[in-house]
């Protein structure tokens, strides 16, 4: 199946824009329907009218002309020209005469005089170049033309009928987006609230009223906000408390490990034990961590990476090259955004290394493209195969066999990722052409209320 034009993909991704030209498309064939009808069902009755009109008018001026004195046929013709807008002529043969329109409601009117003034009768639209709507008669052996005003028989013309069509679509078009809105506007706020929720940022509560099936879905979704709040506080206590609970007795091992009279080789395993359950158990916290971004404030990215580069060209076994540019500001939490630096610098040290016994070669470039701010992070180890890139970010998860062995709970990139979702930002692996990882992140700019 083709993919949708990017011309079109506004209107396939809105379901306001959708319903909009639903709605204007059936006001548009209803309306285009009901025009058709009514001409279709008045043709008859509207053109048998203008016929008997136009009998009584030559009957009538016929009737005049005979019975008058001769004398005051001419003061007769002048008041019918001005009074009714009927003007008589002599028809001769010579006459330049334009056949009428060959429309069905001209022949629906022509059958009728006809059958009422005799099948002889003629007609016309244009006679000597004068336009008008002419039609003959006798009297005796002489022959007359009588015109009547072509807007006396043709009524309402094409252009008036779009006229009236446009702006009755026009006003239905109107109708049709304010109903879309309507209709849609309860669901962009529950979609906008749940995209607040999933970014980890408080929501007012909707709105319960309106339409019942509106109410109880606003009021659905205000209890189930209500829950994930208590769930988060909840969860923010038990990871307090597990943190203590925990840490205390590693605290109190690596003291009695200390004082322990042990050989210095097995001291040093056991202390190496306890460190990577510490830091294990600080990964779970980390991941686990409630999403807060009330704490967030602009932070001046370009500073924040040039002191974490800094601080990681202390480490012995990394060789990092840096490009940063000046003046790179996001909204967030300066302590998580240092997180992320080191967490992927840890997974490069872990995993970066095509020989274990080398330094970890490490690029890092932060740039603005937009109003993004765009950082790339990568390394120049063996790459991960193109299938398991995609289960890099999940949790627990570790490609010892493409990336090196190594230890770890498998929470360093679901952390980052974490962390990169709460700032509102997207994270994108991928292989390096030239052999490594690369980390893409694009983060928006700040927007603190």
């Amino acid at each position: 199946m083709r993919p949708p034009s990017p011309r079109l993909s506004w209107i396939s991704s809105g379901l306001f824009w959708r319903t909009f030209i639903l709605l204007a498309s059936l006001i548009a064939i209803s309306m285009a329907a009901w025009v058709a009808s009514f001409r279709i069902i008045e043709q008859t009755p509207r053109a048998n009218q203008i016929g008997a009109q136009i009998i009584s008018i030559v009957t009538i001026t016929r009737a005049a002309l005979t019975h008058s004195a001769p004398d005051l046929r001419r003061e007769l013709l002048f008041d019918l020209a001005s009074n009714e807008g009927v003007r008589i002529y002599p028809l001769e043969e010579n006459d330049q005469v334009e056949p009428p329109t060959n429309s069905s409601m001209m022949q629906a009117i022509q059958e009728y005089v006809r059958a009422g003034l005799g099948a002889e009768t003629r007609f016309a639209r244009n006679v000597n170049d004068v336009a008008g709507f002419w039609v003959s008669f006798a009297i005796s052996d002489d022959e007359y033309w009588l015109m009547l005003d072509r807007d006396r028989i043709e009524g309402t013309s094409g252009i008036q009928w779009v006229s009236w069509g446009a702006v009755t679509l026009l006003l239905s078009l109107l109708g049709a987006m304010l109903i879309s809105g309507l209709i849609n506007q309860p669901l962009a706020r529950i979609a906008a609230a749940a995209k607040a929720v999933a970014n980890g940022r408080h929501t007012t509560p909707l709105p319960e009223k309106g339409p019942a099936e509106i109410r109880e879905t606003n009021r659905s979704f205000n209890h189930m906000v209500e829950d994930l709040e208590r769930v988060e506080s909840d969860r923010a206590l038990v990871l307090a408390g597990i943190s203590h609970d925990l840490r205390t007795p590693l605290a109190r091992m690596q003291l009695e490990v200390e004082l322990a009279g042990l050989p210095d080789d097995a001291r040093k395993g056991m202390q190496s034990d306890l460190e990577q359950m510490d830091a294990i158990i600080g990964q779970f916290l980390d991941y686990a961590k409630p999403t807060d971004n009330k704490t967030f404030e602009a932070i001046d990215l370009s500073a924040l990476l040039q002191q974490s580069v800094m601080e990681v060209e202390r480490l012995a076994d990394v060789d990092i090259t840096a490009t940063i540019a000046d003046n790179l500001t996001i909204a967030g939490n300066p302590i998580e955004i240092k997180r992320v630096l080191n967490n992927l610098v840890e997974n490069a040290r872990r995993y970066g290394k095509k020989d274990p016994s080398q330094s970890v070669k490490i690029d890092l470039l932060c740039h603005a493209d937009g109003d993004k701010v765009m950082l790339e992070f990568g390394d120049h180890g063996n790459g991960v195969p193109d299938e398991e890139i995609a289960r890099l970010l999940r949790p627990f998860t570790r490609m010892d066999q493409a990336r090196g062995q190594a230890n770890g709970a498998g929470l360093g990139l679901a952390i980052v990722d974490r962390i990169i979702k709460r700032h509102g930002g997207r994270l994108l692996l991928s292989n390096r052409d030239t052999g490594g990882l690369i980390v893409r992140i694009a983060l928006p700019p700040p927007k603190i209320k």
